[in-house]
């Protein structure tokens, strides 16, 4: 039986991936030529040879020093989802509909997920989203940056869009390699 901890691990690589692979295909579609092609063919490859490697670490032991942070139930977690819910669609909302800047869409998205991720870095005490997360409100930053410069929608997507997608992998990919190098141990069937 697996233990909430891998399953913990398991779930949330599986989000990185998924989501990864959103911001990827879906912002790449302004750029240039045969770009977005090329941009989502490497996105899907990227995400498959992920999914193969949470699959050989889900079948692994746990690692010794895997503690259980409350995962995807507890206040904690959905207090931080519902403010960033809350954040995404009123932002947008603002962007959108109220000022009708539809190019600092993907940046604020970029914001608020990265700002999301150090909360739950603090929450669940795992350093590497809090990296992940000041990668990615950077990347967002960047984005309104250059939004704001009159750069074509392609860059900005480019960057805050797709870079978010390529940050999400790096920290699955991170997060697999940590979690091979760890000793192991067989669980105990749960006795439930």
């Amino acid at each position: 039986m697996q233990n909430h901890a891998r399953a913990g691990v398991v779930a949330g690589s599986l989000v990185g991936v998924v989501f990864g692979l959103v911001f990827i295909e879906v912002n790449s579609g302004e750029l240039p030529g045969s770009w977005p092609l090329v941009v989502r063919v490497a996105g899907a490859v990227v995400a498959a040879v992920l999914l193969a490697g949470l699959v050989l670490v889900a079948r692994k032991g746990v690692a010794e020093r895997e503690v259980p942070s409350g995962g995807f139930i507890g206040r904690r977690y959905w207090n931080i989802v519902g403010i960033e819910g809350l954040a995404l669609f009123g932002g947008l909302a603002l962007i959108n509909g109220v000022f009708g800047r539809p190019e600092f869409a993907v940046p604020w998205i970029a914001l608020v997920v990265g700002v999301h991720f150090i909360a739950l870095a603090a929450a669940w005490r795992i350093p590497l989203h809090r990296w992940l997360g000041i990668v990615q409100t950077i990347l967002g930053l960047i984005g309104f940056a250059l939004a704001a410069t009159g750069a074509a929608l392609g860059t900005v997507n480019l960057v805050a869009g797709v870079g978010s997608g390529v940050a999400l992998y790096a920290s699955v990919a991170v997060g697999l390699l940590l979690i091979r190098q760890e000793p192991s141990r067989e669980t105990a069937p749960d006795p439930r």
